[in-house]
Parts: C-alpha cells; sequence; structure tokens
C-alpha cells in the first residue's frame, strides 16, 4: 500500500473534487460527481489505501455498479483478492440471483453471476456513495444468499442526511467522507 494523506487531509481534497450537480438524474436529487476523484490519480489512489485501510483478510471484493466496479477493482488488486460485479439487471448471461431495493428516487435491483461466490468466502462490499442504504443492503443480501460472509462495507462518501446506515445495522461500515 502506498502511503498517501491523512483521513483529514483526504476528506479536504475530496470535498474539493467531488463535484453536486443540483437535479440529477431527477429534480430534487443532488448528485455526487465522483468522476474529478477518479480522475486525479492522488486523490484515487488515496481514496482506494483509505477504503481498504481497516480491512481485515477478504477473498473476494464485490463492486457495485457502475463506480462501485472502479473502486472496486483497485481494491481487489490493493488487497490481493479477487474481484467481482453486482450488476444490474439484463447484463449477466448467466444469473444466480436477483434482489431489489429502493432508491432516493425509485427502485431497482442488483443481480449476482452465478458461481462467482464460493461458501465461506470472506467479501468486502465497495460502492461510491452510500445514500439511502438500499444497494448496500440488496449487495448483502446477494452476498450471503450465495453463502459467502460479508466482512464489511465501505464507501467513498456518506450523505448523511438519508440515514443509509439504519438499513445497514449490525454491519462494519467505513465511509471516508460524510455529508
Amino acid at each position: 500500500m502506498q502511503p498517501g494523506p491523512n483521513i483529514d487531509d483526504l476528506a479536504v481534497l475530496l470535498v474539493s473534487l467531488i463535484r453536486e450537480v443540483p437535479d440529477f438524474p431527477q429534480p430534487g436529487v443532488l448528485f455526487q460527481d465522483l468522476a474529478p476523484v477518479f480522475a486525479d490519480a492522488t486523490a484515487f489512489r488515496a481514496v482506494v489505501n483509505a477504503l481498504i485501510a481497516p480491512t481485515p483478510q477478504v477473498d473476494v471484493v464485490v463492486g457495485v455498479e457502475a463506480r462501485g466496479f472502479l473502486l472496486g477493482a483497485a481494491a481487489a488488486y490493493a488487497l490481493g483478492a479477487g474481484v467481482v460485479g453486482v450488476r444490474k439487471p439484463g447484463k449477466l448471461p448467466v444469473v444466480c440471483d436477483r434482489e431489489g431495493y429502493a432508491l432516493e428516487y425509485g427502485v431497482a435491483s442488483l443481480e449476482l453471476a452465478h458461481g462467482v461466490l464460493r461458501p465461506e468466502q470472506r467479501v468486502l462490499v465497495i460502492d461510491d456513495v452510500l445514500a439511502t442504504g438500499g444497494t448496500a443492503a440488496a449487495t448483502c443480501a446477494l452476498v450471503e444468499r450465495a453463502g459467502a460472509a460479508v466482512s464489511g462495507i465501505a464507501v467513498l462518501l456518506e450523505i448523511g442526511s438519508l440515514h443509509g446506515r439504519d438499513r445497514l445495522v449490525g454491519r462494519v461500515v467505513h465511509a471516508l467522507l460524510t455529508r
């Protein structure tokens, strides 16, 4: 793991890079655009290192579509673990399981590919943003129904006003920045 800024410096860096886009994807939603964070090499490296810093030994990192794929793949590489993507419907040729959930602005579902997780594997779930907790809870349900164990959840940004942690009671949740 490469050294990077401390957590306070990282928070300042993240705040300076994250763009807030009003009324996207629909009126009333304040979208947190993390593209500038991913595009900045120093910030991206620091984010990945900070996401995995408190992580116990895991076998697989599960990244949630779509920005969780970027973070999940980098984290898995840094940890020496496998990586699995949890996808939106219609993207996988062989589906093991599907889980529906509520979003801040609607409903959606996620799918897990057949045969990518094995019983008793230890899994770190990574996503970009924790909002209502629906996506993280759905991902955990898919992982656990496949027989694997969720060791923790790591996110770059938590939107505290939406109380997503309330849907994840009893789970270890690590957020780099809370707004």
